[in-house]
């Protein structure tokens, strides 16, 4: 479901998207409007769910999570038990950060992280192909990664 969001709950959320630690009176002056206005409008976007979380952004290099692989996973049957057990399964791994549905050739694509190639070996033989249902997976190492954000577009919510 989507929230009506205007201009200023725009500029509220782009600045708190680039520091969520921002003083509520630095946020009011640098949008133009009251503390109080926009301590409303930060609980209403927390409230309806726009902003999920206030989390800090680690750099996983410098806290030895040096290997990034997208694994596409291919699963033997569509049933209406087995892909909601897969993602389950995925939840409950820390080293899987992302896990989408696709459409096409494959069911899921998993960004996971860990700390080198041996530590995906092991997570692959021992945790991801036992998943009940899993057919195929398929594994791509990233080795740059040139773009990466946090912070949505959101030139959409100004008039």
């Amino acid at each position: 479901m989507t929230v009506a969001l205007d201009t200023l709950d725009g500029k509220i959320l782009e600045l708190l998207q680039q520091d969520v630690t921002l003083p509520v009176a630095d946020l009011a002056e640098r949008v133009g409007s009251s503390k109080s206005v926009c301590w409303r409008r930060i609980q209403r976007l927390v409230d309806t769910g726009v902003i999920q979380s206030r989390v800090a952004i680690l750099d996983p290099k410098k806290i030895g999570l040096d290997l990034m692989v997208f694994a596409h996973v291919k699963m033997n049957r569509h049933s209406l038990d087995v892909l909601p057990r897969f993602v389950e399964a995925v939840r409950r791994y820390p080293q899987v950060m992302e896990c989408h549905t696709l459409m096409g050739d494959v069911d899921f694509l998993l960004k996971i992280v860990v700390t080198n190639v041996e530590e995906y070996e092991d997570f692959f033989w021992h945790k991801l192909s036992r998943i009940e249902g899993v057919q195929e997976v398929s594994s791509s190492i990233s080795l740059t990664k040139f773009v990466y954000k946090t912070d949505l577009p959101l030139g959409h919510l100004k008039s």
